[in-house]
């Protein structure tokens, strides 16, 4: 598939390698571009010349589409659409990311988010198709074809099923969650943008590949987590265990932050960013060889979503520290302190200090408590015994001939729930 570039900026320069990047994430062959530095066009997004030239170097390279880094309303698309070839498509950023995520939705819960979010896309285009023709007292909108008013209706009625069900995905979710941190796990989530680094860093933090956060098998549950230097690889959340002594730590990778993404887009993924929010620890993921000022708007951005509904401590590690050098490393860690003092210098692609996170790790995370318990020996002790040696870290063990003598140390949710089950020996035995 042929792809045009175009964008449209008030002023300065037009940046278009985001743009192209998701192209090409979503397999378009960028065969060339259109930028222009002016305000919008209410008719044509570009100006009526750049739009002729953008029509004439279309037909010129055989493109098969126009993608634009800007948002087109549907009286800008109709009008493109006249001046364009015959059979050319156009399509906006978030249509192009829209049709990324449902490249990539693998499971159900990404399946839906992806249907929610192009219905929430579709809405306010068939409410505006809907007004203006009722005001206009016409058959259609400027050319756009018929309307139809049941169809604003449907819109509506499957966005509320989908988030109905979305709703009961995230319970199910949600309980697995406290199961595990039931049984002594620490959750980790990973968050920053795309391409970022996360799902290298997963690989080398994973320790196994037995836990997926997801009902249904996720593509990136073989032998190692997916890792490639393309956008939204990772679409679902995938979870993984990290070895931290004595911890049991999940380490979960989610989908990718992108710079300006619309609110209803955003809202439309936030079940998957609930794995981020519910967390006891979020690893904030940056791109250290970016350029500063783009690592600081990233790091804003990041924050503001984070810090709306997130309680754990955040740590940001700074990766890909293998591609810039030590002075220049020093220099952004300087200028972005005020956004991420302390952060961990790492290389998910080397390794380099990985051994550094992991302690940090185990640093911000909920204190561990030390516990003594004596069990009276019953037919089930040995059945605790054996779940405390599954669920914490044992120091001791001392058999007496009428009792059971435990030191040991874990999270305070697994020591609560020792405690309870040691109780409940207690009153059978008596």
């Amino acid at each position: 598939m042929k792809a045009l570039i175009a964008k449209r900026i008030d002023s300065g320069t037009p940046d278009t390698s985001e743009i192209r990047e998701l192209a090409r994430a979503a397999g378009y062959d960028i065969v060339g571009e259109i930028t222009q530095s002016r305000t919008a066009d209410a008719a044509l997004q570009l100006g009526e010349g750049k739009a002729n030239e953008l029509a004439e170097k279309a037909a010129m390279s055989e493109a098969t589409t126009v993608i634009f880094d800007n948002r087109l309303g549907p009286y800008q698309m109709y009008n493109l659409g006249q001046l364009l070839p015959e059979g050319v498509e156009i399509m906006d950023r978030f249509t192009l990311i829209l049709e990324i995520f449902g490249q990539r939705a693998q499971t159900r819960k990404a399946q839906l988010q992806v249907e929610l979010a192009e219905l929430r896309y579709e809405l306010p285009r068939a409410e505006a198709k809907t007004s203006l023709a009722k005001r206009d007292e016409h058959p259609g909108f400027m050319g756009l074809g018929e309307y139809d008013e049941s169809r604003e209706h449907d819109i509506k009625s499957q966005i509320s099923r989908i988030r109905d069900d979305l709703e009961q995905i995230e319970q199910n979710e949600q309980h697995r969650r406290e199961r595990r941190r039931a049984s002594g796990f620490d959750l980790v989530a990973l968050a920053g943008y795309t391409n970022a680094g996360k799902s290298t860093l997963l690989r080398r933090l994973a320790d196994d590949l037995d836990v997926d956060e997801n009902e249904e098998l996720h593509p990136d549950l073989d032998s190692t987590a997916e890792s490639q230097d393309r956008l939204f690889t990772t679409l679902g959340t995938t979870t993984r265990r990290a070895d931290i002594e004595p911890r049991d730590v999940l380490v979960t990778d989610t989908v990718g932050f992108i710079s300006d993404l619309p609110h209803w887009l955003v809202e439309s993924f936030k079940s998957t960013l609930d794995s981020v929010y519910r967390a006891d620890l979020v690893l904030l993921v940056v791109d250290v060889s970016e350029p500063i000022d783009e690592i600081h708007e990233k790091l804003v951005t990041c924050h503001d979503t984070l810090y709306e509904r997130n309680e754990a401590p955040i740590v940001t590690v700074l990766n890909k520290i293998d591609a810039v050098s030590d002075e220049e490393l020093e220099e952004k860690a300087a200028a972005i302190s005020a956004l991420a003092p302390n952060p961990v210098t790492v290389s998910a692609r080397e390794g380099a200090n990985i051994g550094e996170l992991l302690d940090r790790i185990d640093q911000e995370l909920p204190d561990w408590e030390q516990e003594r318990l004596v069990l009276p020996m019953t037919d089930d002790t040995m059945s605790l015994v054996s779940w405390i040696h599954d669920n914490a870290h044992v120091e001791d063990v001392t058999y007496g001939d009428e009792d059971v003598l435990l030191s040991f140390e874990a999270r305070p949710t697994v020591i609560s729930q020792a405690r309870s089950r040691a109780s409940d020996l207690e009153t059978a035995s008596a």
